[in-house]
This record gives C-alpha cells, sequence and structure tokens, in this order.
C-alpha cells in the first residue's frame, strides 16, 4: 500500500514515477522499501495514464457496498424483583451554591468611567 500511496506522491510531484522515485519517497517517509512490490507496481502501471487507472479504480468501487446496517436491537428489559422487598428512603442532602457576584462583562464597576 506505500508502494501506490508513494508512486501517486511522485505523479503529484511532477516525477515519473520510477522505481527509485516511489524508493526515495517511502525512504524519506521513514519506511521501508519492498524491492518486490515496487517493481510489480511499476510494471502494472508502466505506460497506463494514472489519472484513467484512478476514474477505472473509482468505477469499481461504485459496486463496493458501504456504511452501516443499522443499528443493533434494544437492550432487553429488567427482571421482575422479589415484590416483597421495602426500599429503604435516603434522605438527600443538596449542596447549595452561592453564585458568585455579577461583573461587568469588560471589568468595569457599574460606573460610566469607561472607553465602551
Amino acid at each position: 500500500m506505500q508502494e501506490v500511496a508513494a508512486l501517486l506522491l511522485c505523479k503529484l510531484g511532477g516525477k515519473s514515477g520510477s522505481a527509485d522515485d516511489i524508493k526515495e519517497v517511502i525512504t524519506a517517509a521513514g519506511g521501508e522499501p519492498n524491492e518486490d512490490q515496487i517493481a510489480a507496481l511499476v510494471a502494472d502501471v508502466d505506460g497506463k495514464d494514472i489519472n484513467e487507472l484512478l476514474g477505472a479504480g473509482m468505477a469499481k468501487l461504485k459496486d463496493v457496498p458501504m456504511g452501516g446496517g443499522g443499528g443493533g436491537g434494544g437492550g432487553g428489559g429488567g427482571g421482575g424483583g422479589g415484590g416483597d422487598a421495602v426500599e429503604e428512603e435516603k434522605e438527600v442532602e443538596e449542596e447549595v451554591e452561592e453564585a458568585p457576584p455579577a461583573v461587568d462583562m469588560f471589568g468595569g464597576g457599574g460606573d460610566d468611567d469607561g472607553d465602551y
């Protein structure tokens, strides 16, 4: 896959996309070039226009099903518990937060001395 990406980068950069060009791109990106895959790729695209190859590939991709098949079913309901159980009621203590004092958005304290 990195060989194809390197070939496309070479073509975008105006290079011929030779085996040496592809090796340089892969090496510059920190990858390790695979000689056999590069040779096979160069042989496959030799004499072909890259734009025509991309167009043919896109035509083939239109038949590939993509996307999700919908969501899964909902979860099951809870079981009916023992009817004799008694729940304890707990008192909930709510902490009331006091709001900080209101301040003018521009830092003024309400006096009309500001530039705004």
